[in-house]
């Protein structure tokens, strides 16, 4: 009988070990690192008030500050799924390829090796979206970016940044990703609701024509949206659902929406919660029968050290100014990411 129990804990030992090691994780997340500028001011489409001689007196050591803040919240990512963090990471507000080649070569994450697709666009503050890759688990092969054109009168502004696409391998296997940082709520929720629906619907109308040319490809939209989860640029523009039993097979899986609705968010504003960070997904990613990854899980990372713990700010993200004043602190937007595995 003594030998019977050892064998059958050996047995149940070497099942759990096998349920450990039976899936292969990839961490895809999304951060607005909330202006990181150089200090050089470089003429148009820039903002002067991050140099050292402008409002926010924005030096290199304030630079060099704020990338190991970025870093360290980079090296710690998903980490308690993946040691190696993200294996993909959309990122916005970063104004050139300097910033982000300085950023990667920290050495919290270096030895990630990742490397990214930028393109400059036109936005007026000379900020872009980026997309960071490690590429152990992910390979490029072809990128663009999408213009989006704003109906007149909804923003001040006449152009607003473009989408990123990206097609390529996530560990053998065939996805796209879209990167967004849609027009921001100035000038008022109302009044620039129309931008960020044209945003969706361009978004919408790539995705629809691009499954006909790749039928199947899953698909990945994630961003700085500025809307939440419930509105119409994301629900009606965008076809976005969080109902993953009846999603339809042209539409997007929003896992944020129930998070949402429990008062939870990625930034804040006059005590109200928002999450206007958001990762959706197609539907193919829901199917965990088929080979290749499948969604398992989401979360908003927030460390404690990434959170306002003083003033009437307390409990908000810890940004990196409070006005011209140079906090010290990370964003103004906590990250997002999901969890896909395959077996």
């Amino acid at each position: 009988m003594k030998h019977f129990y050892l064998l059958l804990l050996f047995l149940i030992a070497g099942r759990i070990a096998n349920a450990q090691t039976a899936y292969r994780s990839a961490i895809i997340g999304f951060y607005n690192l909330e202006n990181l500028y150089d200090t050089i001011f470089h003429g148009s489409n820039d903002d002067v008030s991050f140099t050292p001689y402008g409002a926010k007196a924005y030096t290199s050591k304030v630079f060099q500050d704020k990338l190991a803040k970025l870093a360290r919240v980079l090296s710690e990512i998903g980490t308690d799924i993946n040691p190696d963090g993200p294996a993909i990471l959309g990122v916005a507000e970063i104004e050139n390829k300097y910033v982000l080649d300085t950023l990667l070569r920290h050495p919290l994450i270096a030895a990630r090796g990742y490397r990214y697709v930028h393109y400059d666009s036109k936005d007026f503050r000379g900020v872009d979206v980026a997309l960071i890759y490690n590429p152990k688990y992910f390979k490029v092969e072809r990128s663009r970016p999408v213009f989006v054109k704003i109906p007149a009168g909804t923003k001040d502004a006449i152009y607003t940044r473009d989408v990123l696409w990206v097609k390529g391998l996530l560990d053998g296997e065939p996805i796209q990703l879209f990167v967004n940082h849609w027009p921001s709520r100035s000038g008022g929720q109302k009044r620039s609701e129309p931008a960020r629906m044209a945003a969706a619907i361009t978004v919408r109308n790539w995705i629809d024509s691009l499954d006909i040319i790749a039928l199947g490809v899953k698909t990945i939209v994630m961003g700085d949206l500025n809307d939440d989860p419930i509105d119409n640029s994301i629900t009606k523009g965008l076809k976005a659902s969080g109902d993953s039993k009846s999603l339809k097979p042209d539409e997007l899986y929003n896992p944020w929406i129930a998070m949402y609705k429990n008062g939870m968010g990625t930034l804040a504003y006059q005590d109200a919660w928002s999450l206007f960070d958001q990762i959706l997904l197609s539907a193919p990613f829901l199917d965990k029968m088929k080979p290749g990854f499948f969604y398992y899980k989401h979360q908003v990372f927030k460390a404690a050290y990434m959170i306002e713990n003083t003033g009437q700010y307390k409990g908000y993200p810890m940004r990196s100014y409070n006005g011209d004043v140079y906090r010290g602190g990370y964003s103004d937007h906590f990250p997002t990411y999901v969890v896909l595995l395959k077996r």
